[in-house]
């Protein structure tokens, strides 16, 4: 089997479904679980922490897993980043099959920074054929002690941070990535999508991000001047759903997504990728905002259709539980383009296809 550590709503399981694969996710989470259910991926609804490893011996082929995160978000209180160097001695003792877990866990200050060893206990126990890990940017240090390790056991490993825009998804979003094979020489999957396109040394090229006006399937071409409704020529004309060089309070221009409440909010254009959907945020703290030079014209919340298309599900994906529960479940999930790559480069498969575009009405 396939074995997806911290399933969640089945990020890892939609690209392992694009590759022919399907998993056996443990999660604990109930509005995931039903997610998982409705979405027709097998789960097994259990603490990973306490789940033994014995039943599993010989039976794993490879190792899916995308720990926590909140205790190393920039959302949060970051004490993940205080409790690093615990959670890199839980991993050394796993990987030397000593359970110290207990004694390290009243050390930290918060004791969900160590789930991300986890992994560590089950890769140690069951040397899977490859292994896929992700997880936030300041876990990048941890996943390089982990490959450390498993080339100590004869496995080829990377680990690095992939921007999830590089493949398709239409979000800016940085993950560390781990990928591990004991069979094959792996390497890290290549960018199908470039901010800036051109030509390249050997003469090809990539497209460009994928935007969200592209993702959310909304019209383009519509083009406004400057002057405004005046009947006299003049004025500089621009496309609402391309960049222009000014804005003034004759041209109503584009949409954009400001991304929380905060001052300092990530702010795009409907031209551009999302920045990243995080889940430290509600829903209603995404906004998108009609503006000129003026100021605010509009502004409405971000749909859950249209988190789920930005995080690269499609816009029908049956995500379960409450409004803020099924929004947790779409910031958290490593997106399923990017999870696939992921996938591919551990695997030695074929680059997989993007799926067919689900736009959302705005």
């Amino acid at each position: 089997m396939i074995l997806d550590l911290f399933a969640g709503p089945g990020g890892w399981d939609e690209a392992a479904r694009r590759l022919g694969l399907r998993p056996v996710g443990l999660e604990w989470d109930a509005a995931a679980c039903a997610t998982r259910a409705t979405a027709g991926h097998l789960t097994v609804r259990c603490d990973v922490a306490q789940y033994p490893t014995g039943p599993l011996t010989g039976r794993v082929r490879g190792a899916i897993g995308s720990p926590p995160c909140q205790t190393f978000s920039a959302s949060g209180k970051r004490d993940g980043l205080t409790d690093l160097a615990a959670v890199h001695r839980a991993v050394h003792d796993l990987a030397h099959d000593r359970d110290t877990r207990a004694a390290i866990r009243e050390t930290v200050r918060d004791e969900r920074s160590l789930l991300a060893a986890e992994p560590m206990r089950f890769l140690q126990a069951l040397r899977p054929e490859w292994v896929a890990l992700e997880q936030v940017p300041d876990v990048l240090p941890l996943w390089r002690q982990y490959a450390a390790v498993l080339r100590s056991w004869g496995y080829s490993a990377w680990a690095g941070i992939l921007n999830a825009a590089d493949y398709g998804v239409p979000q800016t979003r940085r993950r560390a990535i781990l990928i591990a094979s004991r069979t094959r020489s792996v390497a890290p999957p290549e960018p199908t999508h470039a901010e800036h396109p051109g030509l390249d040394l050997f003469g090809t090229t990539r497209p460009a991000w994928v935007t969200m006006a592209q993702a959310l399937e909304l019209p383009a071409g519509m083009r406004v001047n400057t002057r405004g409704e005046r009947r006299t020529a003049g004025g500089n004309e621009f496309p609402c759903d391309r960049p222009s060089w000014a804005l003034t309070e004759k041209a109503r221009s584009w949409w954009v997504l400001r991304q929380s409440k905060r001052a300092n909010a990530t702010v795009r254009r409907l031209d551009q990728p999302a920045g990243t959907l995080v889940a430290g945020h509600a829903r209603h703290d995404y906004q998108w905002v009609k503006v000129d030079g003026r100021g605010d014209l509009e502004r409405r919340p971000l749909l859950l259709a249209e988190a789920a298309v930005l995080q690269g599900f499609p816009a029908s994906y049956p995500f379960q539980g409450s409004e803020s529960r099924r929004f947790l479940q779409i910031a958290n999930a490593v997106p399923p383009l990017l999870a696939a790559h992921v996938l591919a480069a551990a695997m030695g498969l074929p680059v997989p296809a993007a799926a067919p575009a689900e736009g959302v009405a705005a």
